[in-house]
């Protein structure tokens, strides 16, 4: 394509838990280039999970330098800055937007004892006391997980436990809106950022707002958090600092755009009532947009403002998808030290989709439960952990990494049952996005574990910077959010097949009796 082609571009950042991307995008959907560079996680030994913001900003430069020096685009032809960036990740940060402490991911779940210490109650279920229950669902639509993965139980971790972060804190902001206030100096919040905050009266999407006695409650400062917009809002223009650094005029717009899962559905292209999407990178979930607002606070399910003003999404999220190929690959197949085997070969993805499809559906009826870092939805449990299941003397490695694709996919067919059952009729097709998805693999087993018609969106690595492009593209006037799903296509299609729908039943059963079984045990070892 052209430069010339589409003239009005977005400079797209999808900062996610493995690195930051910055794309080239016109404010139609359409990706001219991109760059990647990764950026490293901290693992602590108390469930902290932290990353450096300013590493994430040292990673746009660099890689927006190399972008914007390929020649794909004249900077004339930029039109806005919009991010997408990683769910529930926050950060404590000065005026300018100087971070006071590392960022507290999504996985970090060090705020779980002061959550559930703040949700409790002598009458209750789940770890949930009723009176809370009563306090939170109505006005913001669920309420605070007791896995401490949620921003404010970040914020809480902070106030409790690390008081001169709390107090020295301007703002508490999602990452999205961190990496906003440092393009154009201005603090803001999406509607549907905010959400894992969970101190916000989601009772209209087209209209949120704080909610004061829910701060009060919690013992959060309101002043510390930004002012409420929509997704697709300007936000102001560049920083003059920041566009000289890149060569860029400083009047281009910064568009408010949206957390990983709400821009990954736009970049999915199923922005549509019932239209759903699996996400397939570190972390996966099953989301869909519908026409009512309803909560199952047994399943971790909700109606929340989407990335559409006015609009609502359900969605259900497993902790880890793509990170237990990961761990895998570092853990077992090519492990550092001593017994280790090397650095991963260029063709790792190759070579492991090669080793699924010689190992017959199944796994040799091996299980991998992928709960690594606990578990968010349908269980809300972050003392859970992963295995494998039935190894005898005859497993091979091939049914090993067979198994971990097919337990990651076992999960979500835990999620789809659940959502189905909340928005009341079966999903399908699933459109794919993510890493994950670029596996043909991988999308097989997934249609045949779901039985459902999995549709790959093209570039589905790419969707998340989409997404951020679409809505600068809404936000500009550009495009409208009914015309996406025509300009996001689909490069391939995975149907079931029904020959092996027995044995992933049978092992499905089985999966869910691993958990029944083994919760108890978990909670004896990590509590």
């Amino acid at each position: 394509m052209s430069a010339t082609a589409h003239p009005r571009l977005v400079l797209a950042i999808d900062h996610g838990t493995s690195g930051v991307r910055t794309a080239l995008i016109t404010t139609g959907g359409e990706i001219l280039g991109w760059v990647n560079r990764d950026t490293p996680t901290d693992h602590l030994p108390d469930g902290g999970v932290e990353q450096d913001p300013m590493g994430w900003w040292r990673a746009f430069l660099d890689g927006a330098a190399e972008l914007l020096a390929l020649g794909l685009a004249e900077p004339s032809q930029l039109v806005a800055v919009a991010v997408s960036s990683t769910f529930s990740t926050t950060v404590a940060c000065a005026a300018d937007g100087r971070p006071e402490a590392p960022a507290m991911t999504w996985l970090d779940c060090r705020g779980a004892p002061h959550v559930q210490r703040l949700m409790g109650g002598r009458i209750g279920f789940q770890g949930y006391g009723i009176q809370n229950v009563a306090r939170w669902v109505p006005i913001t639509g669920g309420g605070p997980s007791l896995s401490g993965k949620d921003d404010i139980a970040h914020v809480l971790f902070w106030k409790h436990v690390q008081p001169q972060v709390y107090r020295d804190a301007r703002w508490f902001l999602g990452s999205k809106d961190w990496w906003n206030l440092k393009l154009c100096g201005r603090a803001a919040a999406s509607f549907d950022s905010n959400t894992l905050f969970w101190l916000s009266d989601n009772r209209d999407a087209a209209d949120v707002r704080y909610h004061s006695g829910l701060a009060k409650k919690a013992g959060i400062d309101l002043h510390k958090l930004a002012p409420l917009v929509p997704a697709p809002t300007v936000l102001g223009p560049l920083l003059p600092a920041v566009a000289a650094t890149l060569g860029l005029p400083a009047d281009i717009p910064v568009v408010a755009g949206s957390a990983d899962l709400q821009s990954a559905c736009i970049g999915s292209g199923a922005v549509r009532d019932y239209q759903a999407h699996l996400y397939l990178g570190t972390s996966s979930w099953l989301l869909c947009h519908v026409p009512f607002k309803r909560t199952d606070p047994l399943h971790a399910i909700a109606s929340l403002p989407s990335s559409i003003p006015g609009r609502w999404f359900a969605a259900n999220e497993q902790d880890m998808a793509g990170g237990c190929i990961d761990w895998l690959v570092r853990t077992l197949l090519y492990p550092p030290g001593p017994l280790g085997r090397g650095a991963p070969p260029p063709d790792l993805h190759a070579r492991l989709d090669a080793a699924v499809l010689s190992a017959a559906p199944g796994a040799g009826r091996v299980i991998f439960t992928p709960w690594l870092n606990g578990e968010k939805t349908p269980v809300d449990d972050h003392l859970l952990r992963g295995g494998f299941h039935n190894i005898g003397m005859t497993t091979s490695v091939e049914q090993l990494v067979r198994a971990v694709y097919e337990g990651v996919a076992l999960n979500t067919r835990w999620l789809l049952g659940h959502l189905e059952r909340f928005v009341g009729r079966r999903l399908e097709p699933v459109r794919a996005i993510g890493g994950g998805a670029r596996s043909d693999a991988w999308c097989q087993v997934y249609a045949d574990v779901l039985g459902r018609p999995i549709h790959r969106v093209a570039q589905p690595r790419l969707a998340n910077a989409r997404g951020a492009a679409l809505i600068a593209g809404v936000a500009l006037g550009d495009i409208a959010f009914d015309t996406i799903p025509e300009r996001v296509p689909v490069d391939a299609r995975f149907e079931p097949n029904t020959k092996h729908s027995a044995t992933y039943a049978q092992l499905f059963e089985a999966f869910l009796e691993l958990h029944k079984g083994s919760r108890r045990v978990y909670h004896r070892l990590n509590g």
